[in-house]
């Protein structure tokens, strides 16, 4: 079995693992909530790198989302950093950073490139992205172990070893959704180049230029449609 079909394997189990926290943090999901953020007519195969993993990581992939969902990490956390103080949302924007072929991410090279990006380690044993000065309004966007249960043993970190990363977000956020997507997406970027990573979308393909326009069109949208609460005259997160 090839790296990249490990790596599909193992980002199917976290794309269930972060539907079951986001389910832990509020409601069920609605019809079409978390849905992907559509393509643009065409596709983008001209500056994007597919991952094949043929039926195989395929199958994996639709079985483990099928999987009774679960939640992250312990479900009696000491800490409450990071933690949503409204249990709805009505969609999912998440991205990975994926070692390279033959590699793995290590434990406390992690905790040094999220410490380097801004992240704050907290709620559920993950990582998350807290408006500055406004830290009880909830994570912008928080980021996950692929790995079950999906937290990371900080008592143990030192032997933690994963395939990748997740970086998710839920919206509405505590800012506009726009402005959350413009703060994770170079948080990951700069986590991928502390950790000689890479970034990946959330189908598992190489993040471009044109996906990220298509994102960012996608949640000027959506902001349009949902107002952000509103965070005072400090625009600073």
């Amino acid at each position: 079995m090839s790296d990249m079909t490990l790596l599909r394997i193992g980002i199917a189990v976290a794309m269930s693992l972060l539907l079951g926290a986001i389910i832990f943090f509020g409601r069920s999901r609605k019809d079409g909530q978390g849905r992907r953020v559509p393509r643009e007519a065409g596709g983008e195969a001209s500056g994007r790198v597919e991952p094949t993993a043929g039926a195989e990581g395929d199958a994996a992939w639709e079985e483990n989302v099928e999987q009774e969902e679960l939640p992250l990490g312990n479900p009696a956390p000491q800490s409450t950093l990071g933690k949503r103080p409204v249990d709805q949302f009505d969609r999912i924007i998440s991205l990975y950073v994926a070692a390279k072929a033959g590699s793995k991410l290590r434990g406390p090279d992690i905790v040094v490139a999220a410490e380097k990006a801004g992240l704050t380690f907290g709620y559920m044993d993950v990582f998350h992205r807290l408006v500055d000065g406004r830290p009880e309004v909830g994570p912008i966007f928080s980021v996950a172990n692929i790995i079950k249960p999906g937290s990371f043993d900080m008592a143990r970190i030192g032997e933690v070893e994963t395939p990748a990363i997740a970086f998710f977000l839920t919206l509405p956020a505590p800012i506009p959704a726009l402005d959350a997507w413009e703060t994770m997406e170079p948080a990951a970027q700069r986590m991928a180049d502390l950790l000689d990573g890479v970034v990946l979308d959330e189908e598992r393909s190489a993040l471009g230029r044109q996906r990220i326009q298509h994102i960012r069109d996608e949640l000027r949208a959506y902001d349009r449609q949902n107002a952000a609460p509103p965070l005072g005259k400090s625009t600073r997160w």
